[in-house]
């Protein structure tokens, strides 16, 4: 049976009806919030300095980057990039995506294991990322002595990046607690806007979730299709 119709294949469909529910989810949310604008009048890069210089971590920079929902952390440069609408806006989305972004300086600034292994993880996992599939398949149709060790390399890649969609699940949903502790011991928003801040923060995890289900599934995957060759 040719390696693209293997019935394995089924096992991508729930994963791309999680991924597009994740994404209607976070776009719906971001939305609805980033047209309330808080009480405070603060900005998001106004926030984040606050919560930085309340944490006692210096020398993370904010920088604006370009782009809506572009905001990270930069844990090689220790930059902390907020896109325009973020860094300017006083909404209760930006505070809480410029809060949570935050939460990951503090993670790196503390030494969070979570944080570590994804950064050490990262690199493998990229190559996994772009590799994997170009050596299973190449695996399957070359009929050569070596195609079983291209199909396991890519397998063990692949791996690597399913790993690092599984260990960003606790560095996302901590920077999130302590991006609402943050704001709520800063109290730079009331509880009700800090009911949207949860469930702004909320959906964007989801889109983490479905992304480590969509990898899980994937590695299935490729696991049904090997063991069906073998």
């Amino acid at each position: 049976m040719p390696f693209f119709f293997h019935p394995a294949d089924l096992l991508m469909i729930p994963a791309m009806i999680i991924a597009v529910w994740a994404q209607i989810r976070v776009k719906s949310a971001y939305q609805k919030y980033a047209a309330i604008q808080t009480r405070s009048g603060m900005t998001g890069a106004q926030v984040a300095q606050h919560i930085l210089q309340n944490a006692n971590v210096s020398n993370v920079p904010i920088e604006v980057t370009p782009g809506e929902m572009t905001d990270h952390y930069d844990p090689v440069k220790k930059v902390l990039r907020l896109s325009g609408s973020v860094y300017g806006g006083t909404s209760i989305a930006a505070l809480g995506i410029a809060a949570h972004e935050v939460g990951h300086a503090i993670q790196d600034a503390s030494g969070y294991a979570p944080m570590k292994v994804r950064h050490l993880v990262y690199p493998i996992s990229r190559l996994g990322s772009m590799l994997a599939f170009p050596l299973i398949f190449a695996g399957f149709i070359l009929n050569f002595s070596f195609s079983s060790v291209l199909i396991n390399l890519g397998i063990w890649l692949f791996t690597a990046a399913v790993a690092f969609t599984i260990v960003t699940l606790p560095v996302e949903f901590n920077a999130s607690s302590r991006a609402v502790q943050a704001l709520t011991a800063g109290g730079y928003m009331s509880q009700d806007e800090l009911r949207g801040v949860q469930k702004v923060l909320g959906a964007a995890a989801m889109t983490y979730v479905a992304a480590a289900a969509a990898a899980v599934l994937q590695l299935i995957r490729f696991l049904l299709i090997v063991r069906g060759r073998d």
